[in-house]
C-alpha cells in the first residue's frame, strides 16, 4: 500500500494524504440553516487553506442527503477573459455545465446549454443556465458551490455577480435554492474596475449576501493531531520540543502545516528511508529553513500580495514598528487579516514566524544579491565565531554610504533600515546560519536573534554562538531611545540566551551629518554588556 503523505498542492485526498475532517473545520450547522433557509453567502479562506477540500466534501454531503442537487465548480479559467464578458461568462457557464453534469449526472443540462444556451446574449446566459438547471427538477433543489469567484476581473465579475443577482428572487423554483461565492476575499473587498474606469465594490454588485463564512487556521491541537497521523501510519515519532516550535511557525496556517511536515518526512531523504530515526528538533529546524528558502509557490504568493497598497500600508508600519491603527482604516486591517498575513488577537502582529521570515527576505531578495560583502570577512579564523563589532562597523560604512539610494529603492521604505541590516546580515549568514525576527508593535523595534554554528561539521547538534540585534528608529531625544532600548535588548537576550547582544540606533532625522548620526559604544545593564551602535 503507498504511504500517505502531507499534501502541498490541490485538494487532500482521504486515501493519499493525512487529512483532518474538512466539515469538522466550518460549522456545518450554520451552513446547512443557511441553505434551509434560501439563503446565499460566502465562503472565503486565504489560499492553500483546505478551502476546495471543504467544498469538495460539503457537496458530497449534501448530495448523500437527498434532499438537494449540489455542485461545485471552478471558474477560474474565466480570469483570462478579463474583461471580456463575452469570453468570461463562455467560459464560466462552460465550466459550470460540465461541473453540474460531472456531481449530478445531469447529461441534459450540459447538452441543453450546447443546444440554446451558448446563443443566448452573454449578459443573461448564466441567469438562464441557472434557470434551466433549477426547472430540471425543482422537487430536489439546486445548490450551487462557485469556487474561485474573485479571481475573475472587471466587467466579467461584475456580470458573473448581477446575473446570479438577477435570479435570486426566483430561488428555488427557477433559481438555485442557494449559491456560495468561495474566494480569498470576501465579496466587501472585491474593487472591481469595470471598463468604463469606474470601480465598484462587490457588496453593491451582490448585495443579496445574507453572511460571510471564514475558512480558519488548524487550532494548536488539530496541527499536532494531524502530524500524528504520520506516527500511526509509520511509526516514526516527532520530538516534543517540536511541537510549541510548529504551532509558533505555522499558527496553524494548513499549508505551511502540511508543507513542514513534508519537509520532515520526505524530503529529509534519511528520515524517509528508515522511519525507525525519531524526527529532532533539529532536523526540523533545518526542514523549515529548507521551506523557507525554497521560495515556494504558496510563499510566492504571499509575496505577490506584498505589492497590493492596502497590504503595504498595513504591513509596512508592523515591520517599522508603527500602530497601523493610528493611521489606517479598519476595513484595511480587517482585509490583510482576511488574506491571512497578519493576526489582530492578541495583538496586530504577522500572522506567524515563517511569514515572518519570509517578509523581509522576499523584500530585501535584490539587495541581499547585489551586496558584495562576504561572510569569510566575519568569521574569526580561531574560533569560527562571528566578529559582531566587525561586522557590524562594516555595516555602518555601508549604511552611510548605500542608504539613501537604496532605502528610496525599498517598497517599504518606511521600514527601510531595518529591511537593510536585514538584508546585509542575510547574505552574510546564508548557508550556514539562521535568523529569527520579532517586530515590536508599537514600541518602534525590530528584535533580530542570530545564531551561528561554531562548528560546520555538527552544525546546529554543536556549539551555537547566539546574539541579539535590536534595531530602533530614533523618535524622540538619543539618550532616552538609548535608555528604553538597553532595557528591552537586555530582557530579549535573557529570553533568547544570548551571549552577546547589540542596541543598533537609526536616526534619520533631516539635517542631521553622518558624523553626529555614526558612533559606537558599550553599555552595561545587569551586568550584561551591550555593544551601541549609531547609524
Amino acid at each position: 500500500m503507498t504511504e500517505r503523505q502531507f499534501n502541498t498542492a490541490g485538494p487532500s485526498i482521504p486515501g493519499d494524504h493525512y487529512l483532518l475532517d474538512p466539515l469538522a473545520r466550518v460549522d456545518l450547522a450554520e451552513i446547512e440553516s443557511l441553505i434551509e433557509a434560501k439563503r446565499y453567502f460566502v465562503l472565503h479562506a486565504p489560499r492553500q487553506t483546505g478551502k476546495t477540500t471543504a467544498l469538495l466534501v460539503l457537496m458530497e454531503h449534501l448530495n448523500r442527503q437527498g434532499r438537494y442537487r449540489c455542485a461545485y465548480a471552478n471558474i477560474e479559467g474565466a480570469q483570462a477573459a478579463r474583461g471580456d464578458v463575452q469570453a468570461g461568462i463562455s467560459a464560466a457557464c462552460h465550466a459550470i455545465a460540465r461541473s453540474i453534469e460531472d456531481a449530478t449526472g445531469e447529461r441534459a443540462l450540459y447538452d441543453w446549454y450546447r443546444r440554446e444556451g451558448e446563443a443566448i446574449d452573454a449578459r443573461d446566459r448564466l441567469t438562464a443556465l441557472l434557470r434551466h438547471w433549477s426547472q430540471m427538477a425543482p422537487q430536489r433543489p439546486a445548490v450551487l458551490l462557485l469556487d474561485e469567484v474573485d479571481a475573475l476581473i472587471g466587467d466579467t465579475l461584475i456580470s458573473l455577480l448581477r446575473q446570479i443577482r438577477a435570479g435570486y428572487a426566483q430561488r428555488p423554483a427557477a433559481f438555485p435554492q442557494t449559491v456560495v461565492l468561495c474566494g480569498v476575499r470576501d465579496v466587501r473587498d472585491y474593487r472591481i474596475h469595470s471598463g468604463d474606469g469606474e470601480i465598484i465594490t462587490g457588496g453593491s454588485a451582490f448585495n443579496i449576501k445574507a453572511a460571510s463564512i471564514r475558512l480558519g487556521n488548524f487550532s494548536e491541537e488539530e496541527t499536532r493531531a494531524l502530524w500524528l497521523q504520520h506516527t500511526e501510519a509509520t511509526g516514526q515519532r516527532f520530538e516534543e520540543a517540536i511541537w510549541a516550535e510548529l504551532w509558533e511557525d505555522t499558527r496553524g496556517q494548513p499549508w505551511l502545516v502540511n508543507a513542514l511536515g513534508h519537509e520532515c518526512t520526505w524530503q529529509d531523504r534519511e528520515l524517509r528511508k528508515n522511519r525507525a530515526l525519531p524526527v529532532t528538533l533539529e532536523r526540523y529546524k533545518a526542514a523549515r529553513e529548507r521551506l523557507i528558502q525554497s521560495r515556494a509557490t504558496h510563499l510566492d504568493q504571499l509575496t505577490d500580495k506584498l505589492r497590493e497598497p492596502r497590504v503595504h500600508a498595513v504591513i509596512s508600519r508592523i515591520l517599522a514598528g508603527e500602530n497601523p491603527h493610528d493611521t489606517l482604516p479598519t476595513e484595511d486591517v480587517e482585509y490583510v487579516a482576511d488574506l491571512g498575513l497578519i493576526e489582530t488577537r492578541p495583538q496586530l502582529r504577522i500572522a506567524n514566524r515563517i511569514y515572518r521570515e519570509v517578509i523581509p527576505r522576499e523584500l530585501t531578495w535584490t539587495r541581499q544579491i547585489t551586496i558584495t560583502h562576504e561572510q569569510a570577512w566575519y568569521v574569526r579564523p580561531s574560533d569560527r565565531r562571528l566578529d559582531m563589532d566587525k561586522l557590524l562597523a562594516a555595516f555602518q560604512q555601508f549604511f552611510r554610504e548605500n542608504a539613501d539610494a537604496w532605502i528610496e529603492r525599498f517598497q517599504y521604505k518606511e521600514a527601510g533600515p531595518q529591511l537593510l541590516l536585514q538584508a546585509f546580515l542575510q547574505r552574510i549568514v546564508n548557508g550556514g546560519g539562521r535568523i529569527s525576527r520579532e517586530y515590536g508593535l508599537g514600541r518602534r523595534r525590530t528584535d533580530l536573534f542570530l545564531e551561528w554554528p561554531l562548528d560546520e561539521a555538527q552544525g546546529f547538534l554543536g556549539p551555537v554562538q547566539r546574539i541579539v540585534l535590536e534595531l530602533k528608529i530614533l523618535h524622540r531625544s538619543l539618550e532616552a531611545t538609548i535608555e528604553e532600548g538597553l532595557t528591552q535588548t537586555a530582557a530579549y537576550a535573557d529570553q533568547c540566551g544570548a551571549q552577546e547582544a547589540h542596541l543598533i540606533v537609526f536616526d534619520r532625522r533631516p539635517g542631521r551629518s553622518w558624523e553626529e548620526k555614526i558612533f559606537h559604544r558599550t553599555e552595561t545593564i545587569g551586568g550584561r554588556t551591550i555593544g551601541v551602535w549609531g547609524m
